[in-house]
């Protein structure tokens, strides 16, 4: 016995004195004692309540559902709070009926707690009705039917997102209609692959990675449900019988096997059917809840499936589109040059949201007078669009570059009006250097900034410094005006880094802030070869929380013993 167990007894003993039911819960809502007549009025031992949430285990919506502890008056009685009594509240009992009952909930101090909440209750039914039985989880109310498919919408067009979106379908319907949901899709080659066997257990959704993977081929003539649904035909009932003779197909294997593993007896298949293709099934089935899916149940379920089919084709296509621009970046962007005494190396990395897929790019290239031509930008936007405007703004500056010997700012002027006349391109930055061999044997690089973050220069003795000069406003924005050109002399063993804005920025810091991060670890970095140099810094500079792609061009002057052996790095 514990040190709690003779107080809670007495106090026990104190509520069977106050002939009605009665609880008493701790600071965390928590039942800690319960009368005999409680005990009775909610067909529970007082082992089943001691330990138990209150609000969990008792709180009922007239059909069944768990009242939202916002809209619960009860919890308005926790410790610290007035006395509150009401009627029209429901309780589940221990065998799943309901109970309908007025209560009276009141703050109180019992010695064996610092505060504790007693409520009071009794039946409010007529002595001659029984207790009510929650309604099966699809016969909803027409206001909640309504309320279900408005925040199916919002949630699954919140998304574009395959898996999330259909994450959140399961959320949506399990336990709410049923214990067990069952989403088959149809992939762009007509493969068909069980995605998810997810079900409801002790409030948590969990997945079935036995029952998932492929699925063999839809069969064309087959009347089994599954079969019907995977051809768009139509919505149909299913339970164990239905697969129980010889099976037509290797679908009807698989779905014998489905319902012996999860005990479903009663299931609905309907089909996931967009405006343009049939995308795949969603399958909702009963084990534990008794009831069986009716036809008044299968329009709600269509409309539910309906809306899920929308939202799955549209992040199917953003997704298309995601995958067309990211390979059209990464095939427009260049090998890297060979160039004596010098080593380069290139990185691009995609978004992690597929949203942010498209304008960052970078370029080397030889120019006539064999000087080597160092471009890095970011045009503005996230698409396919953006991936195009990319590509023409470097094959521009490419022509401008190599047709004309004039300094970066001339080029980048003539680019600048070109985006106006030529391009399909609003704005961009953009980062354009010369780096040019002398006759005494040093390096001197020539650039000009359009906007775009400064170009950061490391020696091999560990000293970082951003390169400030010859600064101008992005392209687009005032052609007319002249930029300004800027030159320093790049010792032996240097590394210049030109880079985009997703390796400083993040939400919540500063870009001084990341500015100076990136510094550091360059500097820390400074006798590293140049290709573990490039992979560490953008693994420890890069912010965990960035939401764009990066673009990163690093070329190491001279020998100094830094640079790699073998030739240059393609991207």
């Amino acid at each position: 016995m514990t040190g709690l167990d003779g107080p809670r007894e007495a106090v026990a003993l104190a509520l069977d004195t106050l002939g009605t039911g009665a609880y008493l819960t701790d600071e965390r809502g928590l039942i800690v004692a319960v009368n005999t007549c409680g005990e009775q009025l909610l067909a529970r031992p007082t082992a089943d309540l001691v330990g138990r949430d209150a609000h969990d285990l008792l709180h009922r919506t007239s059909c069944g559902e768990l009242v939202p502890r916002a809209q619960c008056r009860m919890q308005e009685s926790v410790p610290g709070g007035r006395t509150q009594q009401g009627e029209g509240e429901w309780f589940e009992r221990g065998d799943g009926t309901l109970l309908p009952v007025g209560w009276l909930a009141t703050s109180c101090d019992i010695g064996i707690r610092e505060s504790a909440t007693l409520v009071l209750f009794h039946s409010a039914g007529r002595p001659d009705r029984p207790a009510q039985r929650p309604p099966a989880g699809g016969r909803l109310l027409e206001l909640e039917r309504l309320a279900l498919l408005a925040e199916t919408t919002t949630l699954l067009t919140s998304t574009l997102d395959i898996h999330e979106a259909l994450r959140r379908l399961i959320g949506l319907v399990v336990p709410r209609i049923a214990d067990w949901t069952v989403i088959d899709l149809i992939g762009e080659r007509d493969e068909v692959r069980r995605f998810a066997v997810a079900h409801a257990e002790d409030g948590t959704v969990r997945f079935r990675e036995d029952l998932q993977g492929p699925m063999p081929p839809v069969p064309q003539e087959s009347p089994m449900p599954l079969s019907r649904a995977l051809r768009g035909v139509a919505s149909s009932f299913a339970g164990p019988e239905t697969y129980q003779g010889p099976p037509d197909s290797g679908i009807a294997v698989e779905q014998r096997r489905l319902f012996e593993a999860t005990g479903m007896h009663s299931a609905i298949v309907v089909p996931l059917r967009s405006l343009h293709e049939v995308m795949g099934a969603l399958t909702l089935g009963r084990a534990d809840q008794p009831e069986q899916f009716t036809a008044a149940d299968t329009a709600l379920l269509e409309d539910i499936a309906r809306r899920a089919s929308l939202a799955l084709e549209n992040a199917r296509l953003y997704e298309r589109q995601r995958q067309v621009a990211e390979t059209m970046q990464r095939h427009l962007l260049p090998k890297l040059p060979r160039s004596p005494g010098r080593a380069m190396t290139a990185r691009y990395l995609p978004a992690p949201d597929a949203s942010h897929v498209g304008g960052d790019w970078y370029d080397a290239f030889t120019l006539t007078d064999g000087a080597i031509a160092l471009a890095v930008g970011d045009v503005v936007g996230h698409d396919l669009e953006a991936a195009a405007g990319m590509a023409q703004l470097r094959n521009m500056l490419r022509a401008y570059a190599v047709s004309q010997q004039r300094p970066p700012s001339k080029i980048v002027e003539w680019l600048d009006h070109a985006t106006l006349h030529i391009a399909e391109v609003t704005m961009a930055t953009l980062v354009f250097a010369r780096m040019s061999d002398k006759a005494d044997g040093s390096c001197e690089l020539s650039w000009t900034n359009a906007g775009h973050p400064p170009p950061l220069l490391v020696t091999r003795e560990g000293v970082a410094r951003y390169l400030t000069d010859g600064h101008g406003i992005l392209l687009g924005v005032t052609p007319e005006q002249a930029r300004p050109d800027a030159t320093a002399e790049l010792p032996p063993g240097a590394t210049l880094l030109l880079y985009t804005d997703g390796l400083i920025e993040s939400p919540g810091h500063t870009l001084d802030e990341g500015l100076e991060r990136l510094r550091r670890h360059a500097a820390s970095l400074a006798h590293r070869p140049l290709e573990p140099f490039t992979d560490e810094l953008l693994a420890r500079a890069r912010p965990p929380d960035n939401d764009d792609d990066v673009a990163l061009l690093a070329v190491r002057h001279g020998s100094g013993g830094l640079l790699d052996a073998g030739t240059p790095s393609d991207p």
